[in-house]
């Protein structure tokens, strides 16, 4: 029994040896491609040795272009819908804005006034 006891210390050792190797290596590896413009490898969530593809890595001025060919497809959608909206609108009646005249707001503060006041007045007796 003594003899497997040592020999699975010693593989143990080893194991921790070599994840600290490998370790060592992974800093490494991610640093040169920092370097190079690449992005680092991920590895988190994933299985001990599988490696993800690297994240993609665009220019500012490619990022420019597509915010550009973006904003140029979001025009041309809205210059297109337009004559939809205008035919829509010329087909039936366009509906009249209405102001209300200064006596119609007076009546109507006033007739709230007096409902705001019932309101209260049943809350005082309730209460």
């Amino acid at each position: 029994m003594g003899n497997l006891s040592s020999a699975l210390q010693q593989l143990r050792a080893e194991r921790r040896e070599a994840q600290l190797q490998v370790e060592k290596l992974d800093t490494a590896i991610s640093a040169i491609e920092s370097l190079n413009g690449m992005a680092a490898f991920r590895t988190t969530n994933q299985p001990t040795g599988t490696v993800a593809a690297p994240k993609r890595f665009i220019s500012k001025a490619s990022r420019l272009k597509m915010a550009r060919a973006q904003k140029a497809r979001w025009a041309k959608a809205r210059k297109e819908s337009q004559p939809v909206l205008v035919a829509a609108r010329t087909t039936g009646a366009a509906p009249v804005k209405r102001t209300m005249s200064p006596a119609a707001r007076r009546k109507i503060a006033a007739f709230q006034k007096a409902r705001w006041a019932r309101l209260r007045a049943g809350q005082k007796k309730a209460a």
